[in-house]
């Protein structure tokens, strides 16, 4: 249990939390949101004691174990893969060592006899003589092979050692759990296992995270930052965002009577429960949502951009063919021979453990790098918007205000400023905001500004190279609503669960050896196949 009383953090310009009292138990999942900026990763930091705030403080029971996800990915990188996730419980490894270092004494004395025999006490109740098994299964179930175990942290890629430090901060059955975007840099396969393990924890989580539907599965509750006040919800994120919107319209509607509003609420509790029953965490969850009244829900300042893409023509009976595509990177192959054929009514999810593969099958699509091997024809209907997985590169050396800058990209009826102010005041570029220059924004401010650019394309296909990431909750969600509503084609790479599996009707897997092509299936059915993640094994160890 975490108890957090009168906390507040005042910098010199602002103060970003002002008297926070919240106490976090053991059995729930607490998922931290709020818009960029507001302190989500800081709050975390004061609770691991990274940062001291200016008033208040944090306590927990002195017996317990405060584990938390470490963002140095390259902090232990002379130490084997198996001893770095031991680390993470840092009593059991220091007992460790001090017991194996005293059995290494040549010189061995009765007091060192005695220490050990203490040690080996100490080491037996924290679970020692388990606990290198239960490291292997964890780096297992996040897809580290046994054979990387010894290696040493250096020899392996980013996001290996991503795994290996989430690994870390789970080792050891923690009483308490902080975790800074875990999903970042995880495939489908180790976010699915990382839900299951968050379910079946029986202690204390809280996590800070974008993926809205690893918040959906795991939560129980959200803590919302906002005003600089920390308020706590029952119920995962999509109950959190409904029933602050529910509020909103109870709100506006001052002539319905307070029985009219509660019957409501009652209808959409049922509903959303029903819903969530599939959920592993429903259970509790259910019973806590039972017992939300009116004054429970309020409604969120959250401001929502308009994400809408409106193709100028429909695309005809040819979409884009690929024949024989291979590229070498660097040394690397990162695409062999892939070919497919896509037709209009396609909405296609690429997905890779390479990101650079799916990157640089866009680029090649794009005509922005040529193949080894192999040809890409469109088809003549069609017209292409994109938006690059280094959304920067597009403002390097870029020295326009925003609303310049999207004006080289308006039709001459759309260039005046009028338009063009309106039209970014609902990308959430208001006022004086338009005339910041492009190239000091921050990485969520030029997604939106290329998402901007990409809807006055009116083209009829989309090509998206991991377009959530730098965006907030609230920009991923009206991303979402615009892809679905969205009449053309979509050619699109991501991490993000929820945005592929409510968007595509396909998913090509694209690896050095080949890809594999699914028709008409959603991306949950895709990851849930087992005999289609065999086959992918296969692929990928061919």
């Amino acid at each position: 249990m975490i108890n957090v009383s009168n906390v507040s953090l005042q910098f010199p310009d602002r103060k970003l939390f002002d008297e926070v009292n919240i106490t976090f138990t053991p059995g729930n999942c607490y998922g931290v949101i709020g818009a960029n900026g507001a302190g989500k990763s800081t709050f975390l930091k004061i609770l691991s004691g990274d940062v001291t705030p200016t008033t208040g403080n944090v306590s927990m029971d002195p017996e317990e174990r405060l584990a938390v996800l470490s963002q140095n990915h390259y902090g232990f990188e002379d130490h084997t893969v198996i001893e770095t996730v031991m680390m993470g419980y840092k009593e059991l490894y220091e007992t460790m060592k001090e017991k194996d270092a005293i059995y290494m004494k040549p010189d061995f004395t009765d007091e060192d006899g005695i220490r050990a025999g203490e040690l080996e006490g100490l080491f037996a109740e924290m679970g020692g003589w388990e606990a290198e098994s239960e490291a292997s299964d964890m780096l297992q179930g996040l897809g580290i092979d046994t054979s990387m175990h010894n290696q040493l942290m250096r020899e392996l890629n980013e996001a290996d050692k991503i795994k290996v430090l989430l690994a870390q901060a789970l080792f050891g059955k923690p009483d308490n759990l902080l975790l800074d975007e875990p999903t970042n840099g995880l495939d489908a396969q180790a976010i699915d296992w990382l839900s299951d393990f968050i379910m079946d924890f029986p202690n204390t989580v809280i996590v800070v995270s974008h993926d809205r539907h690893f918040l959906n599965t795991v939560c129980t509750h959200m803590a919302d930052v906002d005003f600089g006040k920390i308020k706590l919800f029952v119920g995962n994120y999509d109950f959190w965002l409904q029933s602050s919107q529910l509020a909103a319209r109870m709100q506006a509607d001052q002539n319905a009577k307070k029985e009219e509003k509660i019957k409501e609420l009652q209808d959409f509790i049922a509903r959303f429960s029903a819903n969530a029953s599939k959920s592993k965490q429903a259970t509790s969850r259910k019973k806590m949502l039972d017992k939300i009244t009116l004054d429970d829900i309020q409604p969120s300042s959250r401001r929502y951009p308009f994400v809408g893409f409106s193709p100028e023509r429909e695309i005809g009976n040819d979409l884009l063919r690929v024949e024989g595509v291979s590229k070498t990177i660097d040394g690397e192959k990162v695409l062999d021979n892939i070919t497919f054929t896509l037709s209009r009514e396609d909405k296609v999810a690429f997905s890779s453990r390479n990101d650079n593969a799916t990157t640089a099958l866009f680029e090649i699509l794009m005509g922005n790098m040529e193949p080894d091997t192999g040809t890409v024809e469109w088809g003549v209907t069609t017209s292409q918007t994109y938006l690059p997985r280094n959304s920067g590169d597009e403002f390097d050396g870029v020295e326009l205000t925003i609303v310049d800058w999207l004006r080289q990209y308006a039709s001459k009826e759309e260039q005046d400023n009028t338009f063009l102010r309106s039209f970014l005041g609902r990308m959430l570029f208001s006022g004086e905001d338009v005339m910041k220059p492009v190239n000091v924004l921050s990485g969520g401010e030029k997604v939106r500004c290329l998402l901007s650019k990409m809807m006055l394309s009116k083209a009829n296909v989309l090509v998206l190279d991991q377009p959530t990431n730098h965006l907030d909750l609230e920009s991923i969600t009206a991303l979402n609503e615009g892809l679905i509503k969205f009449k053309g084609a979509i050619l699109m790479a991501s991490h993000d669960f929820e945005v592929l599996n409510t968007t595509c009707n396909r998913v090509i897997e694209v690896t050095s050896n080949g890809s594999f092509d699914r028709i008409n299936s959603t991306y949950e059915e895709y990851v849930n196949d087992q005999d289609v993640q065999n086959r992918l094994e296969a692929l990928y160890n061919a």
